[in-house]
């Protein structure tokens, strides 16, 4: 069913008068984030008119915007991918790991965003692959699946990636190696070199003149500035979380599809909006148990920003894959650990059968929905149903 309240709803009521106030401190991107949105399966966007092929009810659905940033355009992209990933699981346990960029550190890569997540994920891929390579912990390539998530459960900018790990990989004599039933790797000496190898790397893009920063952070051009910033980054530990495998693969899908396309706030979220604050709910932290659950009030023209702080950069992979599952030999590796973990090949998804209708069936009779007239955009069918009916609720 439809969201009570929608991201779009806010959009659509608070976003003119924000894009007003805030006019020539948005980006391009940011505001065409906003403007998907807000058109997002209405009349704008265009649409189709279905009717029930046994009761003949009919309703209108509109095209959806399709923007990666959309809390509703995500659940088809997000089956197709998932249905994609199944042929690469592998019959073996499987970690989650995070790697979160310090406080001190997210500043400097909210400013420049396509720069430093990219250093994220170089630095985190390599330091799994290289200690997981190590003979005194693993001995082996291992395959990393990683999602970039940029915000914390009440939208604030807080960069981090999430990694899903097969526990184990090929060694180089090409055997499969296993690993501990419940450790991976060791997670201090993951942090350790995740801070050397990013902060290397961070101080050559500075050494490089590729770094920009505004407003309070304009002093951090100057080289010295830069690094008495980065000194008590230097110090401190940079936690690396690690969790004990899933239940097995199809858990491991189950988490992919709450994580690789989520946006920073989905709608299920929101409680009320009364056209000046939002309400929503957020977990917070640093509570536990039934306190951890909680409930948080902002201005509308807040919420806004915080959402447009998690706009990716356009052309921005946020999915990645490392290791065995890294480019055109992933088929070849996956293929390989199969036959040396004495596994059935994965079902051929070129002899499935079509894909099953996602349209949600009639509201009246449960019959098939079909298409009866196709409308472009900015215009209306040439009648409206029988029975006045919104847009598809419970559509991707």
């Amino acid at each position: 069913m439809r969201a009570t309240i929608e991201v779009a709803d806010i959009f659509r009521a608070a976003g003119p008068a924000y894009r007003a106030a805030h006019a020539g401190h948005l980006s391009l991107d940011q505001l065409k984030v906003m403007s998907a949105i807000e058109i997002c399966r209405t009349a704008a966007l265009g649409g189709h008119v279905e009717a029930c092929s046994d009761c003949g009810h009919q309703r209108i659905a509109y095209n959806s915007c399709r923007n990666r940033h959309c809390p509703r355009c995500q659940g088809a992209a997000a089956r197709a991918w998932l249905e994609a990933q199944q042929a690469n699981l592998l019959p073996v346990g499987y970690f989650h790991v995070v790697f979160t960029l310090p406080a001190e550190i997210a500043e400097i890569a909210f400013h420049n965003k396509a720069l430093v997540y990219d250093l994220l994920f170089k630095a985190a891929s390599q330091t799994m692959l290289i200690i997981a390579a190590d003979p005194k912990h693993l001995g082996a390539r291992i395959g990393i699946t990683a999602v970039l998530h940029t915000w914390g459960s009440a939208m604030t900018h807080h960069p981090h990636i999430h990694m899903i790990v097969p526990g184990g990989g090929l060694t180089p004599a090409g055997q499969w190696i296993s690993s501990r039933p419940a450790f991976l790797l060791p997670v201090r000496v993951l942090g350790a070199l995740f801070r050397r190898l990013f902060l290397t790397r961070l101080l050559e893009l500075h050494g490089a003149g590729k770094l920009v920063f505004f407003g309070k952070l304009a002093g951090l051009s100057d080289r010295r500035v830069f690094l008495r910033h980065l000194a008590p980054v230097r110090r401190k530990r940079w936690i690396v979380y690690a969790k004990a495998p899933f239940a097995g693969p199809q858990a491991v899908l189950a988490y992919l599809s709450r994580y690789t396309h989520r946006v920073a706030i989905s709608n299920s979220r929101l409680i009320a909006f009364d056209q000046t604050s939002v309400i929503f709910r957020y977990k917070n932290y640093r509570c536990s148990g039934a306190d951890r659950q909680q409930v948080m009030t902002i201005a509308a023209d807040e919420f806004i920003r915080r959402f447009l702080l998690h706009v990716l950069p356009r052309g921005f992979h946020r999915i990645r894959h490392y290791g065995l599952l890294a480019g055109s030999a992933r088929k070849a590796n996956i293929a390989y650990a199969r036959e040396l973990l004495n596994a059935a090949p994965p079902p051929d998804q070129t002899t499935a059968e079509d894909p099953a209708d996602v349209r949600p069936p009639c509201p009246c009779c449960g019959g098939r929905m079909i298409v009866i007239e196709i409308f472009q955009r900015w215009r209306h069918p040439r009648g409206p149903p029988n029975t006045m009916a919104t847009n598809r609720e419970n559509a991707p």
